[in-house]
């Protein structure tokens, strides 16, 4: 239905139908919070929603870019004018893969695009992530780039990092490329080997809650650079070429040897302990024990809340709230200063910990939270 929508919307928008039509979702984070870019473990499943586009190829260099999500017509850019730093609209995640594309060498000579999300903007789920590879993939297939899922992924990152300026990692753009229907995507972000892990929750009476709590996070913004530029400090003070190269086991080690840095040494302690709890939720999930996860979840949150220091009150209120209600564990999942948290519960005691998390945050004076259902779903691919 949605895809049938915006090939509409296409047609309408420049007088002739599509060459076809591409779907990328966004994600959650099971476990593996700011691990990506220090070459560590991650273990992030798509979403069913998506951004789906329309788009038809041009061979004059010019770049047509709509959304039905925002107002106004297209956006008419020049692809050999393409440069970092030169849009701040969400038109600069489009262009960018555009750009990445021709920097890495691919003849890519303009196209049509329409599109429109259901990914929730600035909720931690990877809007952005989404709209980027789903741009990606119409391309790839339209141009016969011939490029494989991770190879899109990368090629997205660039364009994130330096085009838009948002200093992410690989995470998000490999799992809204590369995840697939029913299953947790084991990513290890340095070498970008990946496992799918099993992750049918409905198949052992388990429900995944998403708490969008609509604090609007931004990841260009700079206390998300700040953390980012401290855990390379403490690689650089600890003598490893990543946090990732720390070793649980030396954990303790580790941190005397920085000292009084005392901020340095949370965000190491945060980064390490994440990697091992990232191990423990494969190990638990492969043997057959996904209640076990729970509390793993929870640990997580404090980590990030105490060590790391990018929760705010919706998220605490919304992790505090559901584990009292009965949830077998809750975090925070995205990159922090707001966007969701998600929430591990029996199947039966969902709308008990919906019904308190709504009155929680009605209590506190904070906005109505957006509550779903988060399914494992399938990775980016072409509908039509």
């Amino acid at each position: 239905m949605v895809a049938q929508e915006v090939r509409d919307g296409f047609t309408a928008l420049y007088g002739a139908g599509p060459d076809g039509v591409w779907a990328a979702p966004g994600r959650v984070n099971l476990i593996g919070e700011h691990t990506d870019y220090n070459d560590g473990f991650v273990m992030p499943f798509a979403l069913p929603h998506v951004t789906v586009a329309a788009l038809a190829r041009r061979t004059d260099g010019v770049l047509r870019l709509h959304s039905a999500d925002v107002p106004g017509g297209p956006v008419e850019l020049r692809v050999d004018g393409l440069a970092p730093g030169s849009d701040k609209a969400w038109t600069a995640y489009p262009a960018g893969v555009v750009w990445a594309l021709r920097e890495a060498g691919h003849a890519v000579t303009g196209a049509d695009v329409h599109l429109s999300s259901t990914v929730p903007s600035g909720a931690g789920l990877s809007s952005s992530a989404a709209l980027e590879v789903v741009i990606a993939s119409a391309l790839n297939d339209l141009f016969s780039l011939g490029l494989k899922g991770r190879q899109l992924a990368r090629l997205c990152q660039r364009a994130e990092n330096v085009y838009v300026g948002a200093p992410t990692g690989i995470m998000d753009q490999t799992a809204s490329a590369c995840c697939e229907a029913g299953h947790a995507l084991f990513l290890d972000t340095r070498d970008l080997s990946q496992r799918q892990i099993p992750f049918d929750l409905a198949a052992e009476g388990l429900r995944l809650l998403v708490v969008d709590t609509r604090v609007k996070h931004a990841h260009s913004d700079g206390e998300y650079g700040k953390r980012r530029a401290g855990c390379e400090k403490g690689a650089a003070l600890l003598g490893v070429d990543a946090l990732r190269d720390v070793p649980y086991a030396g954990l303790d080690s580790a941190l005397a040897r920085l000292g009084d840095e005392e901020e340095i040494r949370r965000l190491v302690r945060h980064v390490v302990t994440e990697n091992e709890r990232v191990e423990r939720v494969v190990s638990l999930l492969e043997s057959g024990s996904p209640r076990a996860i729970g509390p793993v979840l929870t640990e997580g949150h404090v980590s990030l809340r105490d060590d790391f220091r990018i929760s705010c009150p919706e998220l605490d209120l919304a992790v505090d709230t559901a584990n009292a209600s009965g949830a077998l564990g809750a975090r925070m999942t995205g990159g922090g200063f707001g966007g969701s948290a998600i929430v591990l519960t029996e199947h039966p005691t969902a709308p008990t910990i919906t019904k308190a998390l709504e009155n929680a945050f009605t209590s506190a004076g904070f906005t109505s939270p957006r509550i779903f259902e988060a399914v494992p779903s399938a990775g980016a691919g072409r509908l039509s």
